[in-house]
């Protein structure tokens, strides 16, 4: 079943933000976002993973509905410090795809970010194949993310000699 189909209201002192969300929002976009929120309420519950050890979440998706929940007043009083949540239990690496999937649904993120994001995923093992298909990304696009980075070991499982004639 899905995770939406059990949100819950999670107090805004339990959550913290990841991080490496690539996304970028300006403001004039945050304060059409806090607008909406005022006007509608959270339509959306944002995504988090959750350590029971520490009774706390990490945000998934939803960094901007969390920062609109800590920065407006009138939100965080009329929604009594709660944030709409769906818990995922995925590992480390599989929660920095949704970031990454939930984002490019819904607009540009930010480059930088991106390259960082890849660069942890080739260090946590993760083979090309397996970052172009959970990422949705085609191959000139990782190969671009691996380049700007310079760091070598994204290329390590490749061959790059010439072959002798």
């Amino acid at each position: 079943m899905s995770p939406v189909y059990a949100v819950r209201a999670v107090s805004i002192e339990k959550i913290q933000a990841n991080a490496y969300n690539p996304n970028v929002v300006a403001p004039p976009e945050m304060e059409l976002l806090e607008l909406s929120i005022w006007e509608d309420g959270y339509t959306m519950p944002c995504v988090c993973y959750y350590y029971p050890e520490e009774d706390h979440y990490e945000l998934v998706d939803g960094f901007h509905r969390y920062l609109v929940m800590k920065t407006s007043k009138r939100i965080y009083e009329r929604e009594k410090g709660c944030l709409p949540v769906a818990v995922i239990n995925k590992d480390l690496s599989n929660r920095m795809v949704s970031t990454i999937r939930h984002n490019r649904a819904r607009g540009i993120p930010n480059i930088a970010l991106m390259t960082n994001i890849v660069a942890e995923l080739k260090k946590a093992g993760m083979s090309d194949g397996w970052i172009i298909e959970k990422i949705g990304m085609d191959k000139d696009e990782l190969l671009r993310l691996k380049q700007i980075s310079g760091l070598a070991e994204l290329f390590a499982d490749k061959n790059f000699s010439v072959p002798k004639e």
